[in-house]
């Protein structure tokens, strides 16, 4: 299937590893322009040179930082017409035992900077007629996890709204869909296992595909998602999760 990528200038977030490389991957694979982001200067860099992408040093709480990003990109590579939202997750923990500044850190990262990013990105994909949002989020949005009361709580809220934008930005060509990743193996599940060994070992009990899932099999959904094939799909949720979800 032609994607309809080529030549599309695409900015990934958090793209120097895990799932964030992974959708880059795909959009590099399907011959979209691609620029990624993440906060370390080493990692994005040698991230970019093995996606052939235009690297970038932005870190997800700068939200005065974010025009100046897509200004950048705009510049060096054309107005950005992918937009993939991507960030690490808040610290996890007794839901009752978040200070203040736990609490206000995460509402930054997962609620404002987002729709920072969405709020200067619309303008351009609006007067191209074309424009494609997609947030990558947790499968604590759709089934709560006892320990992450932060991410489950804002990247909930994030999904009603992707549904009221996803409404409002239809009749412009621009879609907003999500990605509900589950158990991938990513540092993130590691750092929640003690290892990647213990998550692969706690696969096969938690998980009724038996395994973890691969940040290709999420580059896959997310390039399809990104796609001019897709243009019918917006306001979407999309578990990339094995069978893990049990909400229906």
């Amino acid at each position: 299937m032609d994607l309809g990528l080529q030549g599309r200038v695409a900015l990934v977030t958090g793209a120097s590893s895990g799932i964030g490389f992974g959708i880059a991957q795909a959009l590099a694979a399907e011959g979209a322009t691609v620029a990624v982001s993440s906060p370390t200067p080493e990692r994005i860099e040698a991230a970019a040179e093995k996606l052939a992408a235009r690297p970038y040093v932005h870190y997800s709480h700068d939200l005065d930082a974010v025009p100046e990003l897509l200004d950048r990109v705009a510049s060096d590579l054309g107005p950005v017409e992918v937009l993939v939202l991507n960030t690490g997750g808040p610290p996890g923990g007794d839901p009752l035992e978040f200070t203040r500044e736990q609490w206000q850190a995460a509402h930054r990262e997962l609620v404002l900077s987002p729709m920072t990013f969405i709020e200067h990105a619309v303008a351009g994909m609006r007067q191209n007629g074309w424009g494609r949002i997609l947030s990558v989020s947790s499968s604590a949005a759709r089934e709560p996890i006892p320990t992450l009361m932060l991410s489950t709580m804002h990247r909930t809220g994030m999904l009603g709204a992707f549904k009221l934008l996803a409404r409002k930005l239809a009749p412009d060509g621009i879609t907003l869909n999500t990605l509900l990743p589950g158990r991938i193996a990513t540092a993130r599940i590691a750092h929640l296992y003690g290892s990647i060994e213990a998550a692969e070992e706690a696969a096969p009990e938690e998980i009724p595909a038996g395994r973890l899932g691969t940040i290709e099999e999420m580059g896959a959904a997310g390039a399809f998602l990104c796609s001019g094939p897709a243009s019918y799909i917006t306001g979407q949720v999309l578990a990339i999760d094995g069978g893990l979800i049990r909400a229906t």
